[in-house]
C-alpha cells in the first residue's frame, strides 16, 4: 500500500466515526475518535502521545521535542463534528465516506478531520523520511469545537507551560478560490446567547386578553428589529467604537482577488439578493466588520391546527459576530444596555451568554507566517494570498491570551464544501498537497 493509499484508508475510517459532540448520544463515538487520533499519533513516530480527560470530551496530546534550538509549533486540530441534519439532503449517507469525482463526501471531511489529518501525515512522513523532525512539535487536538470548547480552554489557561510554543498551526479554514493557497490571518469573534422575554406568568386565551396582555413572540421581534435595521445596521451604543477599519493595503489586495458577486451570490450563497451595509464593500462586511444574526426564536403554539394563546415567554438565539480589537465582555454590557433602551411595556428582557470568543489579527510580517506562505507557493505554484475570515475558531484567541503566540491558519478547503451543511467534502488534491505544504513549512521553519 503506497502512503497516499493509506492516507486515504485512514481517513475514511476517521470520517466513519460519528463523533458528534453537541449530542450526549454519541459519547461513545467521541471516545472512539479520540483513540484513532492517540494511535494514529503514536503509529507517526509521536511521543507521550494519550488523552487527557477533564471537564469534557477528551484532549488529545502528543510531541517530538528533540530538535534543540529550533522553533517550537503548536499543531491543532478537532475530532467532533456537527450533526448531519437534514439527513434527506444527503446524496450518500453522512458517516459512509464515499468518493465522488476527485471529491470525498462525509460529515467532518473538511471541517476538520480531513484537514487535522494533513497535520500529523505532514509530521509522519518527515519522521518517517528522515527519522526526525526540523522543529519541535507538539499536538492538542479537541473534541469540543463544535461545541463551545469548554475543556481546552480550561487545559490552556491551567497547564500553559506544558504546551509553550512559538508558534501554533491550525488546519480549518479554506482557501479563497481552488489552486489559490490562502493564508487566513484574522477571524472575527463571537458571542452566542439567548434572549429571553417573558410576559405573563402563564399563557393567555388570546380571546379573553388579546388587546391588553403583552406578546413577548412580538416583543421579540419589535427588540430585534430595534437592534438592527433592514440595511444591516446594527444600532447597539458602542459597539462600533472598538472597530479597526482595513488598511489601505488589505483593501487593495482584497480587490485584486478573483471574485464575482453575481456568481457568489447565485452558486455559493444561493439567495436572491445579498444584504448588508451598503456603504461597505462586501469583503470588509464579512470580513471586518461586526454582525448581529438571528439563528432560531422560539415560543407559543406551533403544532398542527388551531391554539389561541398569548404566549407567556419567547426565546430568541442571537451571535454577534465581532472584530478587532473588540471584546466579548464589554459587546455582552453593550447588548444589555440597548435591551434596556428597546423592550417594549409589559415584558422583561435577558439575555443570557452561552459561550464567546474573542476576535484575532496577525502580523503578515511574522516570519511564521511569511514560512507558511512560500512552502504553500511552491507545493501549488501558485502565489499565496492573505485574507480574512468572518467565522470564529475560538483556540486561535486563547492560544493568544494564554501563551502569546501567533496562529498561522493555513487552510486547504474549499469555499464550495458544505461546512455544516448537507453533502460536506474535501477535494481530495488538496488533502495530499496539504500534506506536502505543510512538511515543507516545517522544513523552512528547521
Amino acid at each position: 500500500m503506497t502512503d497516499k493509499e493509506r492516507y486515504l484508508d485512514e481517513l475514511q475510517h476517521f470520517l466513519r466515526i460519528p463523533s458528534i459532540s453537541t449530542d450526549p448520544a454519541h459519547q461513545p463515538d467521541i471516545a472512539c475518535a479520540a483513540v484513532f487520533l492517540r494511535d494514529k499519533l503514536k503509529r507517526a513516530g509521536l511521543r507521550n502521545a494519550g488523552l487527557i480527560e477533564g471537564c469534557g470530551n477528551p484532549l488529545v496530546y502528543a510531541e517530538w521535542l528533540d530538535a534543540p534550538g529550533k522553533p517550537t509549533l503548536l499543531l491543532y486540530g478537532h475530532y467532533d463534528v456537527q450533526p448531519p441534519d437534514p439527513l434527506d439532503e444527503w446524496i450518500s449517507p453522512p458517516f459512509e465516506p464515499t468518493i465522488r469525482g476527485e471529491n470525498i463526501y462525509a460529515r467532518g471531511a473538511a471541517d476538520d478531520k480531513g484537514l487535522t489529518l494533513i497535520l500529523i501525515n505532514a509530521v509522519e512522513k518527515l519522521l518517517h523520511q528522515h527519522g526526525r523532525l526540523p522543529v519541535n512539535v507538539k499536538f492538542l487536538i479537541e473534541g469540543e469545537e463544535e461545541s463551545g470548547g469548554r475543556h481546552i480552554e480550561e487545559y490552556v489557561a491551567a497547564k500553559p507551560e506544558r504546551i509553550r510554543a512559538d508558534a501554533a498551526i491550525i488546519s480549518d479554514t479554506e482557501m479563497f478560490a481552488p489552486e489559490l493557497p490562502t493564508i487566513c490571518v484574522g477571524l472575527r469573534g463571537i458571542v452566542y446567547g439567548e434572549l429571553h422575554v417573558e410576559g405573563a406568568e402563564q399563557d393567555l386565551h388570546s380571546g379573553v386578553y388579546g388587546g391588553a396582555a403583552p406578546n413577548p413572540i412580538q416583543a421579540i421581534a419589535e427588540i430585534l428589529c430595534a437592534l438592527k435595521d433592514r440595511d444591516g445596521h446594527i444600532h447597539i451604543p458602542g459597539l462600533y467604537d472598538r472597530v479597526q477599519p482595513p488598511s489601505e493595503d488589505e483593501r487593495c489586495a482584497w480587490a485584486k482577488l478573483p471574485f464575482d458577486v453575481e456568481e457568489y451570490r447565485t452558486k455559493e450563497v444561493k439567495v436572491r439578493a445579498l444584504t448588508g451595509e451598503p456603504e461597505v464593500t462586501l469583503f470588509e462586511r464579512l470580513w471586518a466588520r461586526p454582525t448581529l444574526e438571528v439563528h432560531g426564536i422560539r415560543g407559543g403554539f406551533t403544532g398542527e391546527g388551531a391554539k389561541t394563546v398569548i404566549a407567556a415567554r419567547a426565546v430568541a438565539k442571537l451571535s454577534m459576530r465581532l472584530v478587532a480589537d473588540q471584546r466579548p465582555d464589554e459587546a455582552v454590557s453593550q447588548l444589555e444596555a440597548a435591551l434596556k433602551d428597546v423592550c417594549p411595556r409589559g415584558v422583561a428582557a435577558e439575555f443570557r451568554t452561552l459561550h464567546s470568543a474573542p476576535p484575532s489579527l496577525v502580523s503578515t510580517d511574522s516570519r511564521y507566517i511569511r514560512a507558511a506562505a512560500i512552502a504553500m507557493t511552491e507545493v501549488f505554484g501558485n502565489e499565496t494570498v492573505y485574507t480574512r475570515s468572518g467565522g470564529s475558531i475560538p483556540i486561535v484567541g486563547l492560544f493568544d491570551r494564554y501563551l502569546g503566540i501567533p496562529s498561522v491558519m493555513m487552510g486547504f478547503g474549499l469555499p464550495d464544501d458544505n461546512l455544516h451543511s448537507p453533502n460536506e467534502k474535501l477535494f481530495l488534491p488538496n488533502f495530499y498537497r496539504g500534506i506536502d505544504a505543510v512538511a515543507r513549512y516545517l522544513e523552512l521553519l528547521g
